[in-house]
């Protein structure tokens, strides 16, 4: 009988999603966060790839351990000429922590790293074991402490992230308490509410490389991390896809839409 359910789960998760148009699903994972317990899995949940922008919350946590953040809204710091732009506007204003999660902003994560420097950063990033816990950057360019979580050296599996996000929730982290609950404050919550879950997460997306360094610009990863509370329950869920052609919407937005989008079949499918 579990077996027919997760089969039911799995064609569910094959026919729904139309948000996701030409992404291939990856993996979809969600378990329960107190129990560490599996509710739904489908694809290739172990094998590592890039977090991109999805490490924004294990940097937030260590940044509050560290004290380089203080609270939800400190430090404020303005938008510097040759820091990075690629994200329009949005990445051109004055940015807190809260702000950074929400708008994704790189430059905002590059003034922590740097702010740490690249012994504390390569510990700590090890301390809490995340991924592969390699923040070397690109081979021979030095360059860790800008884009070691962006299609670069630093690499994570879905099932890692989620049980990452387990000890972040369980206050598991070898870092302070404050640290951790600062952390989860300013995850971005989601306007809708999936059969009244409501959903804190965050989207990533970055570019695969070819081996002479080139982006290859149609067949993105998008991710999407997070939690849903429901009546005092909590789970992790993870989504994890990839681009099979250009899209004109983040492949990280379309992970996270259709993920919510799917959240109550996959539900009530597993409960039954």
């Amino acid at each position: 009988m579990k077996n027919a359910t997760l089969v039911a789960i799995g064609l569910a998760t094959l026919t729904a999603s139309a948000s996701m148009a030409q992404a291939k699903n990856l993996c979809t994972l969600i378990m329960d966060s107190a129990t560490s317990t599996q509710l739904f899995m489908q694809g290739d949940c172990n094998s590592r790839v890039t977090p991109a922008s999805t490490f924004k919350i294990a940097l937030a946590a260590i940044g509050y351990d560290a004290g380089i953040l203080k609270d939800a809204h400190t430090p404020t710091l303005a938008f510097q000429p040759g820091y990075a732009d690629w994200g329009g506007q949005n990445w051109k204003q004055p940015t807190d922590p809260t702000r950074w999660l929400k708008y994704s902003v790189v430059w905002y994560s590059q003034q922590i790293t740097h702010q740490l420097g690249a012994a504390k950063f390569a510990s700590e990033v090890k301390r809490i074991d995340y991924g592969n816990a390699d923040v070397s950057g690109d081979p021979g360019k030095d360059n860790g402490l800008e884009r070691a979580w962006i299609a670069s050296s630093l690499k994570i599996s879905p099932r890692e992230q989620a049980n990452f996000l387990i000890r972040l929730l369980n206050s598991k982290l070898p870092l302070s308490k404050s640290a951790m609950e600062k952390t989860i404050a300013i995850v971005e919550t989601q306007d809708k509410k999936p059969d009244g879950w409501t959903i804190q997460g965050k989207t990533g997306m970055a570019y695969p490389r070819g081996a002479d360094g080139s982006f290859d610009y149609a067949r993105p990863w998008g991710w999407y991390v997070g939690w849903g509370e429901k009546d005092g329950r909590r789970i992790v869920l993870v989504r994890l896809i990839k681009d099979e052609k250009r899209e004109k919407i983040s492949a990280g937005i379309r992970a996270r839409d259709s993920l919510l989008q799917d959240l109550p079949a996959l539900l009530k499918q597993q409960s039954n």
